[in-house]
């Protein structure tokens, strides 16, 4: 089975910042998910790195668009990087692969008569790099994204006929039965795009030939590939397009393509016109998440209120704020995010009650059993509880995207083995009864097992951290997926009675 995840690839004219942070974590604990469940997984991200946009950035900045390209495609790397974050590929619209895959495309689309040549006068957005018509403005006249007022551009350009696919588009976005169905996430995303598909479609222009910044269509060197139809062809370069054909097999069509809500659009309607015409695979889903805004405000650089990756790895730790940014907003939906808010949560699911747990337990076993784990009983019950109650719902809401229900259903779980603690009162029971206290003990070692296994996706060095402070044996990725494919706790369960534990560290230390 495989399993092809995307993130858009983003545009380099600025550094990564919360939203792309939030749609790669997401993209990353759903490949992580993947292949603990078996699944032959090929993640990709990457930086969008053509186009007028770009051009400005590095004529700004005293330096060569290509030169401007590198500096800043090498930031999000890093970035990914320090977020632990596991993608399989990492792409870049410079890269002489994907030329070739650009080129392919649009000449197939041209000698089928999909691309024509007009002249075109229209009102143009420099934010989104596209002509926009009255509809697409609000009602001053402006980008709703960008806030800026389009300028009238006149153009002879190549264009898309992206009108003949509006039936097309329609039944495969509207018919679920549809062999070739494009299933849009959120629902109400969905009905925006079927409602638009309804008003009708206007063929798009397809190339610039003021934009020198970009890749030149193979039969007119002097116009240069839409930005836009440039950069969605970044998903079929990756996995082999016109290079590797096995591996393009193997992997296309994409499983999941996710976004922001503003450049649904372009995937969900543009994109599968496009593999239409080349006669390729269409995307299975495509999943778009909403906007985000800080204590109630959109974030913006002139407001000085863009909240960026590192800085909420300094205040929460890595993994933390991997499970913070999933665990708040719901995938989806707009959210408002706040320091105040994030800190709240930090402390009450990590400190008070993952963190809790893990350090009662641990200086319990110190305490009475010199960081060993007992020789006592082995008793599973609790940790099959908590095995039941994650799979009550856990594993649905991560195989469809609900990251902040699967969060829950962690907390639940987690809280599951505190109020076990609280019923059986093993202070007490260290004075009355050793043996019973160690059978207790043992359990809960049993339990955390279970929780660091559903943990692994969202806060990987943290789950093996526990796995190793539990004494639980083996590899826990391979523990894990074996765990997973198999569906059941090993009758031996995780930790081995008599293996050392590690002493009572504190995890997470609450933030005041």
């Amino acid at each position: 089975m495989k399993f092809y995840i995307t993130t858009p690839i983003y545009y380099v004219n600025d550094v990564p910042h919360i939203g792309h942070f939030y749609t790669t974590i997401a993209a990353d604990i759903m490949a992580r998910w993947k292949r603990l469940n078996g699944f032959d997984v090929y993640f990709l991200t990457g930086t969008d790195e053509h186009g007028s946009k770009i051009a400005e950035a590095a004529k700004v900045k005293g330096k060569k668009p290509q030169e401007f390209c590198d500096e800043m495609s090498v930031k999000f790397r890093q970035t990914w990087k320090l977020l632990n974050i596991s993608n399989d590929d990492f792409i870049r619209t410079t890269e002489q692969r994907h030329f070739v895959a650009v080129e392919n495309i649009v000449r197939i689309l041209f000698d089928k008569g999909l691309i024509f040549k007009k002249k075109y006068e229209g009102m143009y957005c420099i934010g989104c790099e596209k002509f926009l018509a009255k509809k697409d403005l609000d009602e001053g006249g402006y980008c709703p994204f960008h806030k800026i007022k389009p300028i009238l551009q006149s153009e002879e350009n190549y264009f898309f006929r992206l009108s003949s696919f509006q039936g097309a588009l329609l039944e495969r976005i509207t018919d679920v039965s549809h062999e070739e169905h494009i299933d849009i996430q959120p629902e109400e995303r969905r009905n925006e795009i079927v409602g638009k598909l309804k008003l009708g479609l206007e063929d798009i222009s397809f190339s610039r030939s003021t934009v020198e910044w970009g890749i030149s269509l193979p039969f007119d060197k002097s116009q240069t590939v839409y930005v836009w139809t440039d950069a969605l062809i970044n998903y079929i370069t990756a996995v082999g397009y016109s290079k590797d054909e096995t591996k393009f097999k193997n992997y296309w069509p994409v499983d999941v393509h996710l976004m922001a809500k503003d450049i649904l659009w372009f995937h969900s309607v543009i994109w599968p016109a496009v593999l239409m015409g080349a006669q390729l695979p269409l995307p299975k889903t495509i999943y778009s998440h909403g906007f985000f805004t800080l204590n109630g405000s959109k974030m913006s650089k002139s407001l000085g209120n863009v909240i960026y990756p590192q800085e909420l790895v300094g205040n929460y730790g890595v993994d933390a704020a991997r499970y913070l940014i999933v665990a708040l907003i719901p995938f989806g939906l707009d959210g408002n995010i706040s320091w105040q808010g994030l800190t709240l949560k930090y402390n009450t699911d990590l400190a008070n009650n993952l963190g809790n747990l893990i350090s009662r337990t641990l200086k319990m076993a110190e305490k009475n059993f010199n960081l060993k784990i007992p020789q006592a009983f082995l008793n599973l019950e609790l940790a099959k509880n908590v095995e039941k109650k994650l799979k009550e719902t856990f594993i649905s809401n991560m195989n469809n995207l609900q990251l902040h229900k699967a969060a829950e259903d962690l907390q639940d779980a987690i809280t599951l083995v505190n109020i076990q603690i609280e019923t059986d009162v093993p202070w007490k029971l260290a004075k009355t009864n050793k043996n019973k206290l160690a059978a207790c003990i043992y359990s809960y070692l049993q339990a955390i097992d279970v929780v660091a296994i559903h943990l692994l996706s969202f806060m990987p060095n943290i789950a093996e951290k526990i796995w190793q402070i539990t004494g639980a044996s083996g590899n826990i990725n391979d523990v894990a997926r074996k765990y997973f494919i198999n569906g059941v706790i090993p009758k031996d369960g995780f930790s081995v009675s008599g293996r050392d534990l590690q002493g009572p560290k504190i995890l997470f230390p609450r933030i005041l």
